[in-house]
């Protein structure tokens, strides 16, 4: 214990300096839930499928901060062209500089160069201002940004959304047979904003919110939280806990080692976790991971691209290199179908959705996503898959 309570205390130090440091306008491994956004334009440019299609990528190649990603973003747009059969794509990439008003001007400038659709910016405020100044010209943006609130209009997200992670689980719990849940989330912006994706995807699939519990980011508000939380489950009547954590999953230890410890039995009531434990695999030897449930994308997918691309370019890409490729993906499979209005919202948003690299995926009609996921949980501290990741929207993880 004690050793958990140091680990934690460097960690949630750390996860308090990220969660004010403007996370709501980053786009990282962490997920920001779908809130709503207004409704996605349905126009968009008539093109001959026949010929080359200009596709604008915006990425933040000068930025000392995430040029890596940048590069791998791109890395990655051109791996997927050359998967695509009989679709020829002229790609060119522009660099933002991380700053929203280059990210403007530069989309301006790709559009005046011939552009019919803009792959990227990569982060939220960004994507912002480059859909702006293109919106009059009726060209689509398909921004690298897991950021909902900003998702409308000529704005399309492909970053995986909270609220996506949040429905996939409540709606398999639901099936079986978890009715009722407690919300554990860290007071923060990544907490906050994933209470309410847990909130609304509750209200989506029939399930009752018995709860709602907060923590500071602090040793001390971590497991005071983590304490009383038996009893909020009991007297709420909560048949599960869905927890959030921070931006970085620093409290995730504490919380699944003092729950228990106090109570909060995972063989009774149900453990969920709104992010992805796999990634911390360390997490699997607490006590409250036992049994739990978290979701994630099709692994076979993910490890074929990952591995497609160490082949072409030498090395691991990064976890967000592989948005580029659905984008362009997508773009390929409409032009594919001999389709005039290929990069137009209702095309983009055909609900028969696309193949990404962690499977199946669809943009919808408020500018956000949905992507399938598999259901995973822990047992003996091994990741185990309780439900596939379905392989078209017509399957039950729907």
């Amino acid at each position: 214990m004690f050793a958990v309570l140091s680990r934690a205390r460097k960690a949630l130090r750390t996860a308090a300096i990220v969660a004010t440091a403007g996370w709501l306008a980053a786009c990282d491994a962490s997920m920001i839930p779908d809130m709503g956004g207004s409704s996605a334009g349905r126009g968009g440019p008539q093109i001959d499928p026949g010929a080359p299609v200009k596709v604008a990528l915006l990425v933040p190649q000068s930025d000392s901060g995430a040029g890596i990603i940048a590069r791998d973003l791109e890395n990655a747009a051109r791996l997927a062209i050359a998967d695509l059969d009989g679709v020829s794509i002229d790609l060119a990439v522009y660099d933002t500089a991380g700053s929203p008003a280059t990210a403007a001007a530069q989309a301006q400038r790709a559009v005046d160069e011939g552009a019919r659709i803009i792959l990227g910016p990569l982060r939220g405020e960004a994507a912002v201002e480059a859909s702006k100044v293109v919106a009059d010209e009726g060209v689509n943006v398909m921004a690298f940004s897991n950021n909902a609130s900003i998702a409308g209009g000529n704005l399309f997200i492909l970053g995986p959304t909270y609220e996506n992670t949040a429905s996939r689980l409540l709606a398999y719990g639901k099936r079986q047979g978890r009715s009722s849940v407690a919300i554990l989330h860290s007071d923060d912006v990544p907490g906050q904003v994933g209470k309410a994706a847990i909130q609304q995807a509750a209200a989506q699939n029939g399930v009752q919110v018995a709860a709602v519990q907060p923590y500071p980011l602090s040793i001390e508000g971590v497991t005071t939280a983590a304490q009383g939380m038996s009893r909020v489950a009991a007297t709420s009547g909560a048949d599960s806990v869905f927890i959030t954590t921070d931006a970085t999953n620093a409290a995730m230890p504490l919380l699944l080692q003092v729950m228990p410890e106090n109570g909060l039995n995972p063989a009774q009531t149900q453990y969920i976790g709104l992010t992805r434990w796999d990634v911390k695999p360390e997490l699997f030897s607490y006590p409250g991971a036992q049994g739990a449930w978290f979701a994630l994308p099709n692994q076979a997918m993910q490890r074929n691209f990952s591995s497609r691309y160490s082949t072409a370019y030498g090395a691991t890409p990064h976890p967000l290199a592989g948005l580029a490729f659905d984008g362009i993906a997508a773009i390929g499979a409409l032009v594919e179908q001999g389709r005039r209005d290929a990069l137009t919202g209702k095309a983009l948003t055909q609900s028969a959705g696309f193949q990404g690299t962690g499977g199946v995926f669809r943009l919808k009609p408020d500018g956000t996503n949905e992507r399938g996921l598999a259901v995973a949980t822990v047992q003996n501290n091994q990741m185990v898959i309780l439900d596939p990741a379905p392989s078209s929207f017509s399957g039950a993880g729907f």
